[in-house]
């Protein structure tokens, strides 16, 4: 109880102060509540993994009744998730920020929305209550949305945001439809009526109830089709806000479904084959849509799609397990699923906050202007060379840690599933393997574009490395994904409790399954680490042995041609040419060019830039036909003084007869039935 009642304190403290210092003392003030706050939680949700239980019941009020706060295991898992993402992305926005510094206001702002931000995801967790979860799910939208526009006034910002804050209210409206549902037929608010409403009304209903939920947090997590808002937010927020939201915001998405799952008795074979095959979609959709990107950010905003769909992949496959009683199915579902979400968390707010570097002395965002930047900002490139091996599934990362679970997992279970199982298996199969092989490919765009070559264009700054505290988060984070690509027993250890959930086991066999152990997983990883090692003492005991010969430096032969310029480097656009025009049928490219006519054009330009096919059917079509409808009734706004007095006048009078009118056809209708 004073845990509650200390994180409340540290919350409101913080908001209330921040307004009323200086700008140093703000940053100081808000990374001291975050830290303390991570602490105090923290300590609670380790005490949970390793066997403890915390909860308490509030008193509320007439209209909620009690409202429990419980962490469980499932909570402990992402409260953990939560902190370390939001105190090493509070860090690097102290140091990334200070670019707005004239901005005080703007920046007193974000402070109080950051800790609102952060609150009410770790109040998600906790929170047993559904009407006090909507609340706490609103004030969570709307932090995060005035978050998204920090640079209100560029008018493309306010549209990311306002396309953000639209969709977030429709997953809203899910949600309160299926609390609603269950608080109508229970008379209560409690997450216990869920179970209750579901276990006394199995199949249809319940099937139906959970794809309400489904639906309301799938906006929230991003999978197709509900992400069109992801693609356009996270490219225009500042880059601790962006890292923040892939890397955590939207895996309260994840962490809804997961919880429903626990809540909802459902025919969990139809439910995991409908999440497998959305997962699946999404995963190739985020990644095919992602290779043809040429804004850094938005590139990488598409691969948080891919990896929602490659979590989603466990979260069907452990359904799948569940309805079909499969042990290794549900185990290594669940454990890739939830190991996977730590992973992405890190390796994406890595490379967003190696883009928010190359952002801070570029200005620029687009791929095709920047080349070299290797040279002048090394670490920054060997830290996003780390997190796109890392998202890419390559030892010893850790993302290749929790794909080799899913893998395992689907590969096992073939012997223990009929012939459409074997179908669907291998289908889930080739879809990971194609995420994993378009994923590298983008990333070889990328980081050969961005940093490797020489210069593409001239920029007006001073290109040149960020000072080392700025830097320090980002070695942290990147120590954790090795860390757990090198040791992941320890933090498989820790899943225990969180899938036993979903197994009602209590003690789960992650070492009794053949090939599956941790012993094997971390035996890969440290193979290729001690390969690495030996590359380096060998080039090492090279360099050792010729530090005396002197190196002469001449230009390297260029086949006769001898006039270099950056302009005969491959492209983003055209690296990937040939996988756009395998898959246009798929891709909405639009093309412009000028002047590009004959061998050598005195002058001309050519650009790609690429559309989400989805966006323009789902969201651009359809309001499209609205505007349309709308401006039947145009006629209405003609600028006539005389139209709009009548106007008022016709709205009166029909405030007056309309209740007489009704009066009169009642009284009719009482005479017949009299007669």
């Amino acid at each position: 109880m004073n845990n509650f009642w200390s994180f409340l304190l540290i919350t409101f403290i913080t908001i209330f102060i921040i307004p009323f210092i200086k700008l140093k003392g703000k940053a100081v003030l808000l990374f001291s509540a975050v830290t303390s706050i991570a602490i105090l939680t923290s300590t609670l949700a380790y005490q949970v993994l390793v066997g403890d239980s915390y909860s308490i019941i509030l008193e509320g009020s007439i209209i909620t009744g009690d409202i429990e706060l419980r962490i469980d295991a499932l909570s402990a898992w992402f409260i953990l998730l939560i902190n370390f993402g939001f105190v090493t992305g509070c860090f690097y926005g102290l140091f990334y920020m200070k670019a707005y510094k004239d901005q005080i206001k703007d920046l007193t702002l974000h402070a109080v929305l950051f800790i609102l931000m952060y609150a009410s995801l770790l109040s998600l967790c906790v929170i047993q209550n559904s009407l006090v979860f909507l609340v706490a799910w609103e004030i969570m939208a709307l932090s995060a949305f005035l978050s998204v526009i920090f640079e209100h006034g560029k008018p493309a910002t306010l549209k990311s945001g306002i396309n953000y804050l639209i969709q977030s209210h429709i997953s809203i409206l899910f949600l309160m439809v299926g609390f609603m549902w269950v608080a109508s037929q229970t008379g209560s608010y409690s997450f216990n009526s869920i179970y209750e409403y579901s276990t006394t009304h199995q199949g249809a209903f319940s099937l139906i109830l959970f794809l309400f939920f489904f639906v309301g947090f799938s906006f929230k997590a991003g999978f197709v089709p509900f992400h069109t808002w992801l693609p356009e937010a996270h490219p225009v927020a500042p880059s601790p806000i962006s890292g923040i939201m892939s890397g955590i915001l939207i895996k309260i998405g994840i962490f809804g479904i997961l919880r429903m799952i626990l809540l909802i008795k459902v025919d969990f074979t139809t439910m995991g084959s409908i999440i497998l095959t959305i997962s699946v979609i999404s995963g190739l959709y985020g990644v095919m849509m992602a290779i043809i990107q040429h804004n850094l950010k938005r590139l990488l905003a598409y691969h948080s799609i891919e990896n929602i769909g490659i979590i989603g992949i466990g979260i069907g496959m452990g359904c799948l397990g569940l309805g079909n009683n499969n042990l290794v199915l549900i185990t290594l579902g669940f454990s890739g699923a939830l190991l996977h979400t730590l992973n992405h968390s890190l390796f994406k707010s890595l490379l967003f906050y190696t883009a928010g570097n190359v952002y801070q002395v570029t200005h620029s965002m687009d791929i095709e202007k920047m080349g070299g930047l290797f040279k002048k900002m090394p670490q920054t490139a060997i830290l996003f060379l780390i997190g796109a091996l890392a998202i890419s599934g390559l030892p010893p990362f850790n993302g290749f840690i929790s794909e080799f679970i899913l893998y395992s997992g689907l590969f096992n279970s073939i012997h223990e599933t009929n012939s459409i199982g074997i179908l669907s298996i291998i289908i889930t199969i080739s879809g990971l393997v194609l995420i994993g092989g378009l994923a590298l490919m983008c990333f070889t765009k990328a980081f050969g574009v961005v940093f490797l070559g020489i210069a593409r264009h001239k920029f007006e700054n001073e290109v040149k490395e960020q000072p080392f505290l700025q830097m320090l988060p980002l070695y942290l984070i990147a120590t954790l994904m090795i860390s757990i690509g090198l040791f992941p027993g320890f933090f498989i250890d820790l899943l225990i409790k969180p899938v036993q959930q979903f197994t009602n086991l209590h003690h789960l066999p992650f070492n009794t399954f053949t090939n599956i152990n941790t012993l094997s997983i971390s035996n890969i990883s440290q193979g290729i680490m001690y390969l690495i090692l030996t590359v380096v003492i060998v080039f090492g005991i090279r360099l050792l042995i010729t530090r005396k010969r002197v190196n002469h430096i001449s230009p390297t032969w260029g086949c006769g041609y001898t006039a270099a310029t950056p302009k005969i480097q491959y492209t983003a656009n055209s690296y990937v040419n040939t996988y756009t025009k395998l898959f246009e049928v798929i891709f909405l490219i639009t093309k412009h060019e000028k002047g590009v006519k004959g061998v050598f054009p005195k002058k001309g330009y050519f650009e790609t830039h690429p559309f989400d096919i989805i966006e323009k059917w789902l969201i651009d079509y359809p309001l499209q036909l609205f505007h349309k409808f709308l401006s039947i009734f145009s006629f209405f706004q003609n600028g006539k003084l005389q139209f709009y007095i009548l106007y008022g006048i016709s709205f009166i009078l029909s405030i007056i007869c309309i209740p007489l009118i009704y009066r009169q056809i009642s009284l009719f209708i009482e005479f017949l039935k009299a007669l």
